[in-house]
């Protein structure tokens, strides 16, 4: 069975400039723009906010 294309797979960047990145799905239905999560950055060591790239 195919994955649907309404939840593609998107990578999250830190916005803290040390290259971590997570890889999540999101629902593009619901967040057509780019998605922007608080998220742990371990190199960091504190929340920060992560980005979707594209």
């Amino acid at each position: 069975m195919a994955r649907s294309t309404a939840r593609p797979i998107v990578k999250l960047k830190s916005t803290a400039g040390t290259g971590v990145t997570y890889v999540t799905r999101k629902n593009r239905l619901n967040d057509p723009d780019r998605l922007v999560l608080r998220k742990y950055d371990a190199v960091a060591g504190e929340h920060v906010l992560f980005r979707e790239e594209r």
